[in-house]
């Protein structure tokens, strides 16, 4: 007796192509990784971009690697670890929470993030076996693919990932998986000798995200990552914000573990404190309008509606940045650093590596334009007895002679009185695709806006030198001063002015792609210098939007100062210019989460994503009505040195 296969059709529509063999383990994979997310409206695609996790306003994605036609055991359980992780990330994690408790020194911030996400994970590999064994297969092969599966030294071995390793074991029983063995035994003699108890309070913790971030600030502490002075401001800051009826501990940590195991809801006492702790932050953001004495404030409010705004810094602490000396900084124009004929050869060369994004930009950058001159083509006063003549209503001239011309006017429209500036990171770690596509999107809408009458310009940022560079040796040469402050030469760039033509200006982006230009990135300072060359516009609206890839980083200057320093001064800057400035300020991260230090942010995770991003927050704003940020005054006159910049005599 024979046989017959029968093939599920999915209700196939007659005369469809069949369905792909990898797409019901597609299904599957998308449908676990919901349920375990707690999250039924999350978007799960297989691509074969880098995978990610995106949360936002319009909810959350999940972008997984594209499974092969025929997975193998190991290639479906990598597949599925990968899916675990994020699902964990979802439900038992608050995003909102870790910024609060992060630390700010960047080696400390990587070990906290890395032990953060171990927490997670082990909450999934401590109950279900399934989930352990994916997430043990995706570690394995991560750590197998990375560059420090073979390291001989600890310097060739990041300190983060070996705790994260000693933490999992800590947390779940499990041995490190083969690929982090060495990674982990490099360090593990180290870590136990300093954070050997630290290590193990983190399991009764498990459950409580707010007193595990608690323990790993100790942990921080014990590694020399953070001091405990550090740890206990954060402790201060925690608890003030945080009401004391709404207070989690320890104790509540270690009562939650031991529940149901069967479940696995997100951490209850950190949503209640994280909704005690964004109404604090709301009151906060939102200061309080009386002043002491109303009379005079209201005449001084009313007088100071009739005079244009003005950049003005409240009586407050100074900033501590400065820099050891400004002899050496440059901002020089894009032109003068090569000759015109190798300047054209490199706007050639831009124009070849981009040629398909150029299009994609461009479509983006017509929409954007036909939104502009959609507000524009309203903005006419009709039957007027003087202006332009209005060519559609000289047909009732013909019909009646006695009949008087009509004129037209055009209204005066906000988004024409307006300057954009583009402040484009040009540090070397946008070497490669991120500062050609960065180039590029600029290029194009700088043109889409000159067409529609906003003036635009493209600035870029940078040092002239690795490691320090003349500044440096000046200090060298000084005996070495302690805490110098800013220890390197800057170079800002004018790639474009905002009154010079597009097509004049052409050429110099091209100068990005110049071997040798992308050094340090100082982002504080350049921020401040945009700003000010903003401030001198005529223009009644002013938009600043910044596009880095990551945190300021001098090496020279972090090698002599504290971990924080161009961090802290960024946070400064930002501060100043969005509570007392005009500027409306935009900050967009590749591959950096910028939302922590912005108020309106937004991070993309492939550069080929900031031409939809610039012009989508571009079109944000123009839709918005054009109304100058009020900017709060004193009598006291601005510093004319900017955001409390110092330089050592």
């Amino acid at each position: 007796m024979s046989t017959i296969d029968v093939k599920p059709t999915h209700n196939r529509k007659p005369g469809a192509k069949p369905e792909a063999a990898s797409e019901p383990f597609k299904r599957a994979i998308a449908s676990c990784t919901r349920a375990l997310a707690h999250h039924s409206e999350l978007e799960v695609t297989f691509s074969t971009d880098k995978p990610a996790l995106l949360t936002g306003p319009e909810g959350a994605k999940a972008r997984l690697p594209e499974p092969p036609r025929k997975p193998t055991p190991r290639e479906a359980a990598i597949l599925r670890g990968q899916a675990d992780s994020f699902a964990l990330r979802l439900s038992c994690h608050s995003e909102s929470l870790h910024r609060r408790l992060a630390p700010q020194n960047p080696a400390a911030r990587a070990l906290f993030d890395t032990v953060e996400q171990a927490r997670v994970e082990a909450i999934g590999a401590r109950r279900m076996e399934g989930v352990a064994a994916n997430l043990t297969a995706m570690l394995d092969d991560r750590y197998h693919k990375s560059p420090f599966a073979e390291a001989r030294s600890r310097e060739e071995a990041p300190l983060e990932e070996a705790v994260a390793m000693l933490v999992r074991e800590r947390l779940t029983g499990l041995a490190p998986p083969a690929g982090a063995e060495r990674l982990t035994d490099l360090w593990r003699g180290f870590v136990e000798e300093k954070a050997a108890a630290d290590l193990d309070r983190l399991g009764g913790a498990l459950l409580n995200q707010r007193a595990y971030a608690r323990l790993v600030q100790k942990l921080l502490t014990s590694l020399g990552l953070a001091n405990d002075a550090d740890a206990d401001a954060d402790d201060k800051s925690d608890d003030e914000q945080t009401p004391p009826p709404e207070q989690p501990d320890e104790a509540e940590g270690e009562g939650e573990e031991s529940q149901s195991q069967d479940s696995m809801p997100r951490d209850a006492a950190d949503d209640t404190a994280d909704k005690a702790d964004e109404g604090v932050m709301e009151t906060v953001e939102a200061p309080s309008t009386e002043l002491e004495d109303e009379g005079d404030a209201g005449d001084a409010d009313e007088a100071a509606e009739n005079r244009p705004p003005q950049f003005q810094v409240l009586e407050r602490q100074p900033s501590e940045y400065k820099a050891y000396t400004t002899k050496f900084d440059e901002i020089v124009d894009a032109d003068e650093l090569c000759d015109p004929d190798e300047l054209q050869r490199l706007r050639e060369y831009l124009d070849k590596q981009l040629q398909n994004l150029s299009s994609v930009v461009a479509r983006l950058a017509n929409r954007l334009q036909r939104r502009l001159m959609a507000q524009q083509n309203r903005a006419w006063e009709f039957d007027l007895e003087e202006g332009t003549l209005d060519s559609a209503r000289l047909t009732r001239v013909v019909i009646d002679p006695q009949q008087p011309l009509s004129f037209k006017q055009e209204k005066e429209m906000d988004f024409r009185d307006t300057v954009v500036s583009l402040l484009l990171d040009n540090s070397g770690s946008m070497r490669g695709r991120p500062i050609t596509v960065a180039a590029t999107c600029a290029d194009v809408l700088a043109r889409t806006l000159e067409r529609c009458g906003v003036k635009v310009e493209i600035l870029g940022f940078t040092t002239r030198a690795w490691k320090g560079g003349q500044a440096r040796e000046s200090w060298l040469q000084a005996g070495k001063p302690p805490l110098p402050g800013r220890l390197n030469d800057l170079r800002h760039l004018i790639y474009k002015s905002a009154d010079a033509p597009w097509r004049r200006a052409r050429k110099n982006l091209g100068l990005m792609m110049r071997e040798g230009l992308l050094k340090e990135n100082i982002d504080g300072e350049a921020l401040a210098w945009a700003h000010e060359r903003l401030l001198g516009r005529p223009e009644q609206r002013k938009i600043l939007m910044m596009i880095s890839d990551g945190a300021p980083v001098d090496d020279s200057t972090l090698s002599v100062n504290p971990g924080n320093y161009l961090e802290r001064h960024l946070r400064y800057v930002i501060e100043e210019i969005e509570t007392r400035s005009p500027v409306e300020l935009i900050a967009i991260g590749i591959g950096h989460d910028v939302t922590r230090y912005y108020r309106r942010a937004v991070t993309i995770v492939d550069a080929e994503e900031l031409g939809g991003a610039m012009t989508d927050k571009l079109a944000e704003l123009f839709d918005e009505k054009a109304a100058p940020k009020k900017v709060e005054r004193t009598a006291r006159p601005r510093r004319k040195q900017g955001f409390g910049l110092s330089v050592t005599p």
